[in-house]
């Protein structure tokens, strides 16, 4: 069991660091700042169904499961 839970765990860790490597640079929304755009632009309309949104639910999903799997193999020790 514990085992299995080890392979979990490097599996959920692999995700977590490619989901956040792929997410893409906010130093874009700095010169936004700056300047002060307006964001009406089809992608800041439909920000849910973007790439990015999908990217940051994947992220929080494989860090919230690394975290209880993380707890489980501690309580198993």
């Amino acid at each position: 069991m514990q085992n299995i839970l080890l392979v979990l765990e490097v599996l959920l860790g692999i995700g977590v660091i490619v989901t956040i490597y792929m997410q893409p640079s906010k130093s874009d929304a700095l010169s936004g700042l700056i300047q002060g755009s307006t964001n009406d632009t089809f992608f800041s309309k439909n920000k849910s169904r973007t790439k990015e949104a999908v990217l940051v639910r994947l992220t929080v999903m494989f860090m919230a499961l690394f975290a209880i799997n993380t707890i489980v193999l501690n309580l198993i020790k």
